[in-house]
């Protein structure tokens, strides 16, 4: 019997509990486990620029800790990707962020697709990921529901509603063909949206990231491939008073 592989969902965040066990065990299926760790200091939910970089110290702790506990593939569990470059670096299991995989994804399962996010103000963070990521051709809008990250389940049924709403939107006034959740807290939706979408003759694939780029990392530890070295070289040791992140050993020899 084979051993599964196990995808560890790295939380960004510090708060506790956004991030239920039966979220993630509704994300393993047959040969794939789902491990979970998040970052003790750093920001309580994530909706700017500052917070995503306020995070990334962690998110590369976390991320050491995390191939050094056995874990075979990481997904950063936030659409800002805090620190995905720099974690590629310091590890040699596959890391995925949810923003880089949903995109590329849609662009495939559609011709261009719109993001739908949390507040308004992270409308140039998903253009400028749609740049970095070479997509922008491809992004038709980023469209927001104005509900705060951590006030997403205080009244479920109205979240959907305005998911709904705004993806009919992203369709019919932007041109969207494809839709990605711009919050991994809205893991669960997409059936709703989908429905939702269905109801007003709206056929299109509506991409929960988190499950998405999990089931993609897992396929990557299972045929044995990780970020390019070439691309993602180990840093350099040196000093980095007031941090107390130890690289792997392998990486500190060189």
């Amino acid at each position: 019997m084979s051993v599964p592989v196990d995808v560890r969902v790295l939380s960004p965040i510090t708060t506790r509990g956004f991030r239920r066990p039966s979220d993630l065990k509704a994300l393993e299926y047959d040969g794939v486990v789902v491990s979970y760790s998040q970052i003790d200091r750093g920001p309580a939910s994530i909706e700017s620029e500052y917070e995503i970089a306020m995070s990334a110290p962690g998110t590369i702790a976390k991320a050491i800790e995390a191939e050094g506990e056995g874990a075979d593939a990481i997904v950063i569990d936030c659409m800002g990707d805090p620190g995905l470059r720099a974690v590629r670096e310091v590890v040699s299991i596959p890391v995925l962020g949810p923003a880089e995989t949903a995109m590329h994804l849609a662009s495939m399962l559609g011709h261009r697709f719109s993001v739908v996010t949390v507040m308004r103000r992270l409308r140039a963070q998903f253009e400028n990921e749609a740049a970095v990521y070479g997509l922008s051709s491809k992004l038709a809008s980023v469209r927001h529901v104005d509900i705060p990250v951590l006030a997403l389940e205080d009244d479920l049924p109205e979240t959907k509603a305005r998911l709904v709403e705004q993806a009919a939107l992203a369709v019919e006034a932007d041109g969207a063909e494809a839709i990605i959740f711009g919050c991994t807290g809205l893991l669960g939706c997409a059936a709703a949206v989908k429905e939702g979408l269905l109801a007003r003759g709206i056929d299109i694939p509506v991409i929960d990231p988190i499950p998405t780029a999990v089931s993609i990392a897992a396929a990557l530890a299972r045929v044995g491939l990780s970020q390019s070295k070439l691309t993602y070289p180990a840093p350099p040791v040196k000093e980095m008073p007031g941090y107390d992140i130890v690289l792997p050993s392998a990486i500190a020899a060189e």
